[in-house]
């Protein structure tokens, strides 16, 4: 199946990348606002993954001067190492693959 234009140079970003993404900015404490356009999602999409990974014990949410701020817990940047991990792992496995590609 043929990609459009538009999704050719756009890749689909799935749950576990969303996830990381949010804890790396919220990793040394972050407001709601810089995690939803850091990460790219809208509000309600926002509210889900907060609810998601508050509830998991991946986040963790602190109250300062009348603002909701949210950090990332110990459990929650465990969760970016192995992420970390996969993901170079995965990226140096399709480099070998595509150095074995005949010319």
């Amino acid at each position: 199946m043929a990609k459009r234009g538009w999704e050719s140079s756009r890749r689909r970003r799935d749950r576990l990348q969303i996830i990381a993404e949010i804890l790396e900015t919220a990793r040394g404490g972050a407001l709601k606002t810089p995690i939803m356009y850091k990460a790219n999602l809208s509000f309600t999409q926002l509210n889900e993954y907060l609810s998601y990974l508050l509830e998991t014990g991946l986040l963790e949410n602190v109250t300062k001067d009348k603002e909701t701020i949210y950090r990332a817990t110990d459990k929650g940047l465990e969760y970016l190492q192995g992420y970390t991990k996969i993901r170079g792992l995965l990226q140096e496995e399709r480099r070998s693959n595509i150095k074995k590609l005949p010319l």
